[in-house]
């Protein structure tokens, strides 16, 4: 009796599912990442994988969180090795090797989900990655990407409060941000009336 899941009908099927998604992948690992090779190099891990263990998909349900998920569980496991790194007793080497895990934000392509304005674009990118990781994740997932509570409570692994209570979080963090930032480019007073 074959396997059900050797039909290579079906392998070419999730194939072609998961590929639709590519850009997606790659934009939540630039989210996770902050640096365009990070996260290349984490998308394409994260394919490997996905190709990998392609018949524990369940056809028809949503693909898009699946990779998601198996993206962020490589970047959690990349986290907790680059954690277990020795420290030097060079000052400025350590400073340097904390510099090169935390890569500042660049410019990507959010695919025209968040906002038009490229200038704005750009800062909302920075200081998403400004955020904590734990809020991070959440804001990318369910503003970005547009992934509701019950796909961003599965992808984290975490319940559907918690990432209520982290998106809130994250959303006020981002909010100041780019309120100082509006007060700091003369466009506050203008959007708000004169009252910030």
């Amino acid at each position: 009796m074959a396997d059900p899941g050797s039909d290579p009908d079906d392998r070419e099927a999730f194939e072609q599912e998961a590929l639709a998604h590519l850009n997606s992948v790659y934009c939540f690992a630039r989210s996770l990442t902050g640096s365009e090779v990070a996260a290349e190099d984490l998308t394409q891990d994260t394919y490997l994988n996905a190709l990998k263990a392609w018949r524990q998909y369940a056809p028809g349900t949503n693909c898009r969180a699946w990779l998601f998920t198996i993206c962020r569980n490589l970047r959690t496991r990349q986290a907790v090795r680059e954690r277990r790194e020795e420290p030097t007793d060079d000052a400025d080497l350590e400073e340097l090797a904390s510099a090169a895990r935390e890569p500042a934000a660049g410019p990507d392509d959010f695919g025209g989900v968040f906002l038009d304005a490229p200038d704005l674009a750009d800062v909302l990118r920075r200081e998403l990655a400004k955020l904590p990781e734990e809020y991070r994740e959440v804001v990318a997932l369910a503003d970005v990407h547009d992934q509701s509570y019950e796909a961003v409570a599965r992808i984290l692994g975490v319940p559907i409060g918690t990432v209520k209570s982290r998106l809130y979080r994250g959303r006020r963090l981002l909010q100041a941000a780019l309120i100082d930032h509006a007060r700091d480019a003369g466009l506050a007073a203008e959007a708000f009336g004169g009252r910030v």
